[in-house]
């Protein structure tokens, strides 16, 4: 299945910590034979550069069609997903050097491939004409307990506690603030099963590609 008018695929999903994005993004990847981006990696990949002591500009960061990533040629996939991390990357985010390396980055992989691309401002920043764009939200609390059966181990006070402070780090920092973009559908999951969340999406997708596609002829 093309985007709208014929050309690439892009679709964006956005919303806070632990709303379901990364799982969501991955089905309906398979589903419509796109690319997945995980851009989060891209920031946790900077945050760990960063510890590392490597500077910004001689960082190269690389994904593989897997979603594996790279930092300067070493796999560092899994490092990425740890607390000290899940902070750091939410710090990092509030660079403008930052922000501005990664959404260069990430709107050229997006230029050549169709893709799902999930983050916190990809239908407001990184891709805002993308052909279809998703906003899933949950409450801290249920957010909170899918985090803990994510990784066992974790605490899940603490855990509640720290989502409930990168919500409002995301959604208060001056640059690129997380907030649905104005056509945004929005999906609660509360409620759902990730079976259920993925059958909707990929019917919202569909619905938006044939309308656009209409719109496209009736314009020709």
């Amino acid at each position: 299945m093309q985007g709208t008018g014929g050309g690439l695929m892009q679709i964006a999903i956005d919303g806070p910590a632990a709303a379901g994005k990364t799982s969501l993004g991955r089905a309906l990847a398979e589903h419509f034979g796109c690319l997945f981006v995980e851009t989060g990696k891209m920031y946790r990949a900077v945050a760990l550069g960063l510890a590392r002591g490597i500077p910004l500009a001689e960082m190269e960061i690389t994904l593989n069609r897997d979603g594996r990533l790279f930092l300067n040629g070493e796999d560092v996939t899994d490092l990425l997903h740890t607390p000290e991390m899940d902070q750091a990357s939410s710090r990092v985010a509030t660079y403008p050097e930052v922000r501005e390396r990664l959404v260069e980055l990430q709107r050229s992989i997006a230029a050549g491939n169709d893709v799902v691309m999930e983050g916190r401002d990809i239908g407001t920043v990184v891709l805002p004409d993308a052909d279809v764009k998703i906003f899933l939200e949950a409450s801290p609390e249920t957010r909170a307990r899918r985090r803990v059966q994510e990784r066992p181990g974790l605490d899940y006070d603490e855990t509640l506690r720290e989502i409930i402070a990168r919500d409002r780090r995301d959604s208060t920092r001056e640059l690129s603030p997380l907030n649905p973009a104005p056509d945004a559908i929005i999906i609660t999951t509360d409620q759902k099963s990730l079976t259920e969340v993925i059958s909707e999406a990929i019917g919202l997708v569909r619905e938006r590609l044939r309308k656009g596609d209409a719109s496209a002829a009736g314009r020709g």
